[in-house]
């Protein structure tokens, strides 16, 4: 089977339609199906291997992962930084810490997705590991900017106990879960896919 092929349907297609759905945040609860007909925490995706598809199929197909990843990314971030604007007190901000870390979850499981190839994976979960400490360094200096502007020390305080208790970079020290249905054994990649075709994912 050609790559162009493949580039019209089949297991690039499936992949395609629900990484699709998935990036804008539009996938069904977990266990149920969505408008691509597959599970929405991808259990049930095909496999990819290498083999299948054409050199530019498989650059297309790594940047809609990469680009998929990365707007997951920013709707955490985007969501975020509305419950800290709307957070009335420090319990409002722990719970939406929290939250954060729940939608970081089915990221990090994408990033690990079975039917993804072996040596793509620890790259991909890189990625996301990398942004989601950054977005926490970030919340770490707006709370530092508050003594510059001189905030009240004990809401500062507060608010730096808060950080620490609820870590945004809990989630990457916790194993990604996995799609309960694993696909068959996948093919490899010959180059960093996180290289090109990235979106910076903007923190609160």
């Amino acid at each position: 089977m050609t790559g162009s092929l493949w580039a019209h349907g089949g297991t690039y297609e499936t992949w395609a339609a629900f990484l699709t759905e998935w990036a804008a945040g539009t996938d069904a609860a977990a266990g149920t199906e969505g408008a691509s007909g597959g599970r929405s925490d991808g259990a049930g995706l095909p496999a990819l291997r290498q083999e299948d598809f054409a050199a530019d199929t498989w650059d297309r197909l790594r940047l809609r992962l990469t680009d998929a990843l990365s707007a997951r990314l920013q709707l955490c971030a985007d969501a975020l930084a509305g419950a800290l604007r709307e957070a009335a007190d420090e319990f409002s901000v722990g719970r939406a810490l929290a939250q954060a870390r729940s939608g970081l979850h089915p990221v990090r499981a994408l990033a690990n997705h079975p039917g993804l190839p072996e040596d793509l994976r620890p790259q991909l979960l890189k990625m996301v590991d990398d942004a989601t400490r950054s977005l926490q360094q970030d919340l770490e200096r707006a709370v530092e900017s508050m003594v510059s502007e001189g905030g009240d020390p004990r809401h500062v305080e507060a608010r730096r106990r808060t950080l620490r208790d609820n870590p945004l970079t809990a989630v990457t020290s916790a194993p990604p879960p996995v799609p309960t249905a694993r696909p068959a054994a996948t093919g490899g990649w010959s180059y960093d896919p996180t290289a090109t075709g990235r979106r910076r994912v903007t923190p609160p």
